[in-house]
């Protein structure tokens, strides 16, 4: 019998939490060597250079520790913030610059670290973090004022002591024209330590869709319900009742719940019109994209191929979360089409 997403209740241990601060495998072999920037952006081979600039001055000698005793107050220390749209490498360079340095560092999203500070207490995630050279924060979200406060926070206690800091946020496509619409949103916020950032924004096209991935293809759910049966290592989920049971599962825990998938296949898929069951459907999505899990997916009462229309509603791509809203459509797409081949390539494989 196939099993479901439903069926996962995981647990896991804070050494877990902590195992997992590191670069999600679809990213483990970014290296500034194999991003290529698109010619027609040069802000995206200049973000590279700096990324390689700022690696190298990350591994000059740190003072020791009773030079740093004697200051009267440690020198601010170096960050950087990666500002742009979807799909223009921020996270390639930010995994590459976490590969690019040596010694203790850690990486995770913002709502890892908000989860490893639920999970520590405040203070003790400050003692465990403090020992690193370099944490990388992908995905910074400011659409939450208590998460956001607290992440300031925990970024102004570790760069007080030495750390360095570097962040990525998504600017929304139609606000590229008006600036740094998230740098300064980030600034914003962060104001008191604000001089310790260095912004550098990343222009570009969402590479997703410049390898031909726009829309959000669907299967027949006879083919989705067949493949799941016959993959190793897949699980068979009905859309509202994974939505349900994303409700009793923290969303901290949703990488655990996908361990050891070779494929997530969904049946009966529909628009979504409420915060609560979008925002956590997202955070899985997010997962299963990071975890390289291709996805079938077949829509509420589909009996051919088509696409996913209007996932998020207009209202909701209108709100504070529209843009965890926009990088989910474009990642889904991409595990759609990921889900499709997987499909075409088994049925060649059995014609063969």
């Amino acid at each position: 019998m196939t099993e479901a997403l439903c069926d996962r209740r995981p647990e896991p241990s804070l050494e877990r939490l902590l195992a997992d601060l590191v670069p999600p495998p679809r990213f483990a072999r970014a290296r500034l060597d194999n991003y290529v920037p698109d010619p027609d952006f040069p802000s995206q081979e200049q973000a590279k250079q700096r990324v390689g600039e700022f690696a190298a001055a990350l591994g000059a000698p740190r003072a020791g520790f009773l030079s740093r005793l004697r200051k009267k107050k440690p020198a601010a220390a170096r960050g950087i913030y990666l500002d742009g749209g979807f799909g223009v490498g921020k996270t390639h360079l930010l995994t590459s610059l976490f590969h690019a340095v040596e010694g203790d560092r850690v990486y995770g999203t913002f709502v890892e670290y908000t989860d490893l500070v639920g999970a520590l207490g405040f203070q003790r995630a400050v003692d465990l973090l403090g020992e690193s050279v370099l944490v990388c924060i992908d995905e910074f979200e400011l659409d939450d004022p208590g998460d956001t406060l607290l992440m300031t926070r925990l970024i102004r206690e570790l760069s007080d002591r030495g750390v360095a800091i570097v962040a990525t946020s998504n600017t929304l496509p139609d606000a590229l024209g008006e600036g740094r619409f998230a740098a300064q949103d980030f600034l914003r916020e962060i104001q008191a330590m604000a001089e310790r950032f260095e912004v550098l924004r990343i222009d570009g096209e969402d590479y997703r869709r410049r390898n031909g991935v726009t829309e959000i293809a669907t299967l027949p759910e006879d083919e989705v319900r067949s493949s799941a049966e016959t993959m190793p290592g897949a699980t068979l989920d009905e859309y509202d009742a994974l939505l349900t049971h994303l409700t009793k599962v923290h969303p901290s825990r949703y990488g655990a719940m996908i361990d050891e998938v070779s494929a997530a296949h969904v049946t009966g898929m529909h628009g979504l019109t409420h915060h609560h069951d979008a925002l956590r459907f997202v955070v899985l999505v997010d997962r299963l994209y990071d975890r390289e899990v291709p996805m079938l997916i077949s829509l509420a009462g589909g009996t051919d191929p088509g696409t996913l229309e209007d996932l998020f509603s207009a209202e909701l791509l209108r709100s504070g979360y529209r843009k965890k809203y926009f990088r989910a459509l474009s990642r889904l797409a991409s595990l759609a089409r990921d889900g499709g081949a997987l499909l075409s390539s088994g049925a060649a494989d059995a014609a063969s």
